[in-house]
């Protein structure tokens, strides 16, 4: 049992934003499988309270998703006015988007994630409450991730926009970035950094996987975004 944490408790709130988040994704399943995507919604929520979430982490980690992926810059106001601004703050800080059309095409997707890195690598901008959502979400699709190729094998990342180098580079350097700061992340970022290892089935430096993720050529140049330009410049 573990009693170093905080007692949080979940109250009215906390109900209200699980039907809210369970409203929100009803008709959405896991990127190309049947699993309902309140799956892990639950699973984040989970991870975060094992690192001690409060009741507000708890909730935006229920929320995490709502913005980017279910209506943009006024569902983000909507869960400002019905939970808070803290709640809201953490969601805003979890969105690496904020289109409020569902059919908008986003940014490159090398630049939104590069992008994303960056704001959590720098102290001033980013909260720990954030980042203890953020590596929980992290956390919890890298699992997904390592349980789907260990039932079907490596064509996994073919579901992925970034495929498999891509996506090892991208958790790689937000493990690196949760655990270059204190906090509850940073417990999360070791996991996570083991994870990527094993994925990857040896030790590897984000910058090797970057390399690879450059080189790719099953990965369409307009996802790869500055990248692509920059190797087009050379």
């Amino acid at each position: 049992m573990i009693t170093h944490l905080p007692l949080t408790k979940l109250g009215d709130r906390f109900d209200k934003a699980i039907a809210y988040a369970l409203a929100t994704h009803r008709l959405q399943y896991r990127k190309e499988s049947n699993v309902p995507y309140t799956a892990h919604l639950l699973g984040v929520c989970a991870i975060a309270l094992e690192f001690g979430a409060t009741e507000d982490e708890a909730m935006a980690a229920l929320l995490h998703d709502a913005v980017e992926d279910c209506g943009g810059r006024p569902r983000l106001e909507d869960i400002r006015e019905r939970f808070g601004s803290p709640v809201a703050d953490i969601v805003a800080a979890c969105s690496d988007s904020f289109e409020a059309d569902a059919g908008s095409e986003k940014q490159p997707w090398y630049d939104r994630k590069r992008a994303y890195i960056d704001e959590l690598s720098e102290r001033q901008k980013t909260s720990e409450s954030a980042l203890l959502v953020s590596a929980s979400d992290k956390l919890y699709n890298a699992l997904a991730i390592m349980n789907d190729v260990g039932r079907h094998g490596a064509g996994v990342y073919e579901r992925f926009k970034s495929r498999k180098f891509g996506t090892l580079w991208y958790y790689r350097s937000l493990a690196d970035a949760y655990e270059r700061r204190t906090g509850r992340h940073a417990a999360i970022g070791a996991q996570l950094s083991k994870i990527v290892d094993e994925l990857a089935g040896k030790a590897v430096s984000a910058h090797e996987l970057l390399a690879a993720f450059a080189i790719d050529d099953s990965v369409d140049d307009r996802e790869k975004g500055g990248l692509a330009r920059a190797g087009r410049a050379e």
